[in-house]
């Protein structure tokens, strides 16, 4: 199911993103904030949208959303509802070349996939996950309507994250 907001397209990543979802994760920035997920290819990218992405849409009906901006078919981040394991609720999450920063096309995008989980896929709560040092991240999370709730460790991980939380009786 594909998204629109007026200057963007929210289309689930597919194999044929590869190239961008290769190019996004490799970005210092993706890195720094995100983690490094040893995507060192094209066809490593397409083996983790395989295998990271597309099964939970199979089973959910939702999950990485590769952002498109409308006026001249560019792929500029991704945005996602995401079932995490160590994670309560579904966690939104987004993340822009840094060449289309700045401009609103995140809180765009976020704005639009918080307004699907709450009418189409019928959740009521969401959440958000951040590093400490994601001032942007942070802001931009206050502004969609999370607050922040405490920390959280995931999984394997040893990296304290700060946890926002939002509600459909907030929307």
């Amino acid at each position: 199911m594909t998204f629109e907001t007026i200057r963007l397209k929210l289309r689930p990543t597919s194999e044929e993103d590869a190239d961008f979802i290769y190019k996004l994760f490799n970005n210092p920035d993706w890195i720094k904030y995100i983690g490094d997920r040893n995507i060192h290819s094209t066809t490593e990218a397409r083996s983790y949208i395989q295998v990271k992405m597309m099964p939970q849409f199979k089973r959910l009906g939702f999950g990485n959303y590769t952002v498109i901006r409308k006026s001249d078919g560019a792929k500029i981040g991704s945005c996602g509802l995401y079932d995490r394991e160590g994670l309560t609720n579904i966690d939104i999450g987004f993340a822009f070349l840094p060449e289309y920063g700045k401009q609103g096309y995140a809180y765009e995008a976020a704005f639009k996939l918080k307004e699907m989980a709450f009418q189409q896929f019928n959740l009521n709560n969401l959440i958000a996950i951040t590093r400490k040092e994601n001032k942007s991240s942070q802001k931009l999370l206050r502004k969609l309507g999370f607050y922040k709730t405490g920390t959280v460790v995931l999984p394997a991980e040893t990296v304290e994250l700060v946890l926002f939380s939002t509600n459909k009786s907030s929307f």
